[in-house]
């Protein structure tokens, strides 16, 4: 089966007929265009689905159209796509191995530099304050307490 050919430019939609011949008759959406060329032009394209077809003679080829367009778009290709992902993961690797190293260097400085005791020191911990709330019963004291034994 023949295949059309859709060229998208801008908002300006290009497609050539399966046909060979000249003198070829083209109905948009059920309207018969004044174009008899092998190419059909579509300026200022809506966006809008269309039905399509080119005839000569008894042989007719339809096309659905469907195609969305935009006046300010750019066309990339897929190399250009993928150049700009690869940068964009170089770049970021590139600021998170600085940012890593700055840190680094940053840590060591500021714990030498702050403290003048020696590092032994700092990891023997002394012993916790204690709670005068839940100081040990002494011998002596408890008379104090006994009232708080269940009666």
């Amino acid at each position: 089966q023949a295949e059309f050919l859709v060229e998208i430019s801008g908002t300006t939609v290009t497609i050539t007929c399966p046909l060979e011949d000249e003198d070829i008759q083209w109905e948009l959406s059920g309207k018969t265009q004044d174009t008899r060329e092998r190419k059909f032009i579509i300026k200022d394209h809506d966006s809008t689905p269309a039905n399509l077809s080119c005839s000569w003679g008894s042989v007719k080829h339809q096309l659905y159209l469907n195609a969305k367009v935009c006046a300010t778009c750019e066309e990339l290709d897929a190399l250009t796509v993928a150049g700009i992902i690869t940068a964009d993961l170089l770049i970021t690797l590139g600021v998170l191995i600085l940012v890593y190293y700055f840190s680094k260097g940053r840590k060591g400085r500021a714990s030498s530099a702050g403290d003048s005791r020696p590092r032994g020191q700092k990891m023997q911990r002394p012993p916790p304050v204690p709670n005068p709330d839940y100081e040990p019963i002494r011998k002596g004291q408890r008379e104090v307490y006994a009232g708080l034994a269940p009666r």
